[in-house]
């Protein structure tokens, strides 16, 4: 099991020019999740496995900061927790990039990095390959276990073979404060046309809420997924995707003829701090990422052994924002929620949302 834990610079020094930005990572003054999620891993049964935090500065001037934080967390939390828990951290890193130079594969060394979700979540793959695991679970550290027979269920299905097809992959689910699975978010005028949560939670609906408990998935949570080595050592995240890179990695998965199954007893409760950026931005990053992985779809080719995909096989969510409309969507969102800024007196927001329009 492999935690990436976030940390910023104090509270108040605040954001530096060149800070990789993440949605929520925790001022270095601060406590944050991460002490949460380890004691937590406690309520389990099976406690038959390895726990790895990685520790992620979002500058390089604050690694040791953080990664004695997290040391130190870890090290509060390790007797709560009872299983072995292990660090990774920047000077970790730095050792494997040390190994590849001497053994003179310098080249790889930009495929192991510490900045960007996609990165990350590559290096969440790549620990539990040295470790030698045959199975690599991937959560967030803003999350809560409950379910004494998690790890149980992580371990029942994956690695199987079911009607034929070898299960390299499953997705979990996230429950929310309330212990409801569907997205709750205040409804404004421009997501008539951004109808993001709308078909997130009919998706959800449609995959969670129904059965069979196991079935494949449009959409998978980055902080609840159980891969197989026989997916995480051929298939990566890619790196050239800002954010969404879980869905993103389905997609990639799907194409080299990878199925990914959603286990709708598999959950885990997600208790996010509250995200920080304008909403103009969060927006901009969904739009990058859409635009992205519908170019990937729309510039697919006839190769042996890969299986073409289509924004249909990805109905209802991410589906809706793969197709020829995304271009009106943005248009007609991105004006709209101008206009909000500008009924809120905020000029300098509502010129950032048009500029989504012409990226």
């Amino acid at each position: 099991m492999v935690i990436p834990s976030y940390w910023a610079r104090e509270s108040r020094v605040g954001w530096m020019q060149g800070d990789t930005i993440y949605d929520h990572p925790i001022p270095l003054d601060n406590e944050g999740t991460l002490l949460r999620a380890i004691q937590s891993v406690g309520v389990f049964e099976d406690k038959d496995f390895q726990l790895v935090i990685i520790a992620i500065p979002t500058s390089k001037d604050i690694e040791i900061q953080v990664e004695k934080k997290v040391a130190d967390i870890i090290k509060s939390a390790y007797t709560d927790a009872g299983v072995e828990v292990l660090l990774f951290g920047p000077s970790h890193l730095k050792q494997i990039h040390e190994l590849l130079i001497n053994e003179g594969k310098k080249e790889y060394i930009d495929l192991l990095q510490l900045n960007g979700y996609s990165n990350i979540r590559n290096l969440c793959m790549f620990i539990p390959h040295v470790l030698g695991s045959e199975v690599a679970v991937l959560i967030d550290d803003d999350e809560v276990f409950e379910d004494r027979k998690f790890i149980s269920k992580t371990r029942e299905f994956i690695g199987t073979d079911i009607t034929g097809s070898n299960i390299d992959a499953v997705a979990g689910y996230y429950l929310q404060p309330d212990g409801d699975y569907h997205v709750k978010k205040p409804y404004h005028p421009w997501m008539k046309y951004w109808d993001q949560f709308d078909n997130m939670n009919k998706a959800f609906d449609q995959i969670i809420g129904t059965e069979p408990r196991l079935k494949e998935t449009p959409f998978v949570f980055g902080g609840n997924m159980v891969i197989h080595r026989r997916l995480f050592t051929v298939i990566p995240f890619d790196p050239e995707v800002p954010r969404g890179e879980d869905i993103d990695f389905l997609m990639n998965a799907k194409m080299f003829g990878y199925h990914f199954y959603l286990d709708n007893q598999l959950s885990i409760k997600h208790l996010p701090p509250q995200k920080t950026h304008h909403t103009w931005k969060q927006l901009r990053e969904d739009i990058y990422r859409f635009i992205y992985e519908r170019l990937k779809i729309e510039s697919q080719e006839d190769v042996e052994g890969m299986v073409k995909v289509y924004p249909e096989d990805f109905d209802p969510y991410p589906g809706c924002f793969l197709k020829n409309d995304l271009n009106e969507k943005i248009r007609r969102s991105s004006e709209l929620l101008s206009e909000e800024y500008l009924a809120q007196g905020d000029v300098e927001g509502s010129e950032e949302a048009l500029r989504n329009i012409i990226l």
